[in-house]
């Protein structure tokens, strides 16, 4: 069986840049089988692999439970975020470079990651997240400090239709001088959804304007719903 990282490797990176570009996320095919899935799943009963759980009502993020991963991460968590950044790496220098922001990011996670533990960010970020009937996500943003990358990654580890019903992603885009716009993923299980972390640059009659985004997850109707969250910057 190929490795995890082949598998990334494998994608078709041309067509989920583009996707990434028009609509600020893209659904990449599997990546991971249904047995990786359950055993990522698995993890969440494992509390020690954690450095904190969340209750969302208690916070009024919305309603359901996640849990940060602590140092050192799970051998199959670290190779996908290991994976993934390079492969977005371009589209995050080609968007600074439209915003004519400045576009710290090298070309290693590795060195990306001291960056961010000499500011101060030193926190893991890759999260499990458990949601049941009637559960949802607010639509927020993952900033945990002035270091962000623009772009992160979240897989599904169950089946729409099969083992939850409804618990849809959503994106949320506030247009320049208009209307938001919305668009809602189901997200499938072992796919990698690629998605903006906090604005992207959408064209506009003066060339390129900065389009805030925010993410959440619609109420699950029935079942429960588990996904990895890949956050590629660290917490403070």
């Amino acid at each position: 069986m190929t490795t995890v990282t082949q598998r990334v490797d494998d994608l078709d990176w041309q067509g989920l840049h583009a996707e990434t570009d028009a609509a600020g996320c893209a659904q990449s095919e599997q990546i991971l089988t249904a047995e990786e899935c359950g055993r990522i799943a698995d993890m969440y009963e494992e509390v020690e692999r954690f450095r904190s759980t969340v209750d969302m009502a208690r916070h009024r993020f919305g309603s359901g439970q996640y849990r940060y991963f602590g140092y050192p991460l799970p051998e199959v968590v670290a190779e996908l975020r290991a994976a993934f950044y390079p492969k977005l790496l371009p589209v995050a220098r080609d968007w600074a470079a439209k915003l004519r922001q400045p576009s710290p990011w090298p070309d290693t996670l590795d060195e990306w990651l001291d960056m961010c533990h000499d500011a101060g960010q030193k926190r893991a970020t890759p999260i499990l997240l458990s949601y049941r009937t009637n559960d949802w996500n607010a639509l927020h943003r993952d900033l945990y400090g002035d270091l962000v990358f623009p772009l992160q990654v979240v897989i599904g580890l169950d089946r729409p239709g099969v083992d939850h019903e409804g618990g849809e992603f959503m994106l949320v885009e506030q247009r320049p001088r208009a209307q938001s716009r919305g668009t809602v993923t189901t997200l499938q299980q072992g796919h990698a959804l690629i998605f903006t972390t906090r604005d992207r640059p959408v064209r506009s009659t003066r060339g390129w304007s900065t389009g805030p985004v925010r993410h959440g997850v619609s109420t699950v109707r029935r079942g429960t719903r588990r996904t990895l969250g890949l956050v590629l910057h660290d917490a403070e």
